[in-house]
């Protein structure tokens, strides 16, 4: 929890602006919700120290605006056109009402925002934005999202671009941008199929993200050749970080394997299988390269220059917490299938 109160107040309007829009029985008051979570959010972004941090956030800013904007005028537009209270006369209406929301939730092809406003963003901002903010506008989603050409699209082209578009990058903060991306498209697949579902992948999802960045944060690492130079005494440390993006790519002894796991279940149940295969596929290629990172860092290239000798023996604290969220993501698909088994 941040310990300056103004931080505090934002986080809770942050989350108290995003519960308003979920929970609101009108587009007039979604729409305030996701203003509200906004103006919330940017305040947390910008920082007058750091030059990228003002930047990262003038960038959100911008897309944010011009996707609540979007959202405002279609559904005023709609209203007025055709009935005050539903969507049922057009079947394109959906289609409309959905873009400027998967303009808010990064999805492709309307991402080209999402990995340049991470790059500027601190650890704890970058969490935010892949968990939080995705939230408001993929349940608003859920209320006129179905299977048709237009959401398989977006569904194939999140998936696709997720997965390539990780392959050739560096910097950490990017690599778990293009994973988000790609989470979004199974994330719409999972609201296609059913709500419960689609909760139960966010929270996977949301635990495995604040995993990966508290570990990732703990090295200080922000570049794929820093975690190879990483101090010999934070071995358990290592251990974490890799364990848990392995976990958020899918691999199937973790608890990342779970709500996909499900998802595909989902997809051959409802006739989608080559849906299926593309997504499966280009979950692999996500696993692939984090397989790269932790096996570079593990097996290959493993050196300790000696001005990294500090020790992390100060942040007690964070260990504890990186180290109890890494054995969820460890030890939770074996305790949820127990359980599942039980009766």
């Amino acid at each position: 929890m941040p310990s300056n109160s103004t931080k505090i107040l934002l986080l809770i309007t942050l989350v108290g602006g995003m519960l308003v829009s979920v929970s609101s029985n009108s587009w007039l008051g979604a729409w305030m919700g996701l203003e509200i979570n906004l103006m919330s959010f940017i305040p947390l972004m910008s920082n007058v120290k750091n030059m990228y941090n003002t930047e990262a956030s003038l960038k959100y800013f911008i897309v944010q605006v011009l996707a609540s904007a979007t959202l405002l005028f279609m559904v005023v537009m709609k209203t007025l056109t055709e009935d005050l209270f539903t969507f049922e006369m057009n079947p394109y209406t959906p289609m409309i009402i959905c873009t400027p929301l998967l303009l808010k939730s990064g999805a492709a092809p309307l991402h080209w925002w999402f990995p340049g406003v991470m790059e500027g963003l601190s650890w704890e901002n970058c969490a935010l934005l892949m968990t939080v903010q995705k939230a408001a506008p993929l349940m608003l989603m859920s209320y006129l999202i179905e299977i048709n050409a237009f959401t398989s699209s977006i569904i194939l082209m999140s998936t696709i671009v997720g997965s390539i578009g990780g392959l050739n990058q560096t910097s950490m903060r990017k690599i778990l941008t293009y994973s988000s991306i790609n989470h979004t498209g199974w994330m719409l697949i999972a609201l296609t199929t059913s709500e419960n579902l689609w909760l139960v992948y966010f929270m996977i999802y949301s635990t495995l993200t604040l995993t990966v960045v508290s570990a990732i944060k703990l090295s200080g690492a922000s570049f794929i050749n820093q975690t190879m130079m990483t101090n010999k005494e934070a071995t358990l440390m290592k251990f974490m970080m890799f364990t848990s993006l392995l976990s958020l790519g899918g691999l199937p002894p973790f608890l990342g394997f779970l709500p996909k796991w499900i998802v595909i279940q989902a997809m051959i149940t409802n006739n989608m299988t080559p849906l299926a295969t593309v997504v499966v596929v280009t979950s692999l290629i996500t696993l692939y390269y984090y397989l790269k990172i932790a096996y570079s860092s593990f097996m290959i290239l493993n050196t300790e220059p000696k001005w990294n000798l500090k020790l992390h023996k100060n942040k007690q604290t964070k260990n504890i917490s990186a180290l109890i969220l890494s054995t969820i993501s460890l030890t939770g698909m074996a305790v949820c299938t127990i359980i599942s088994n039980i009766n």
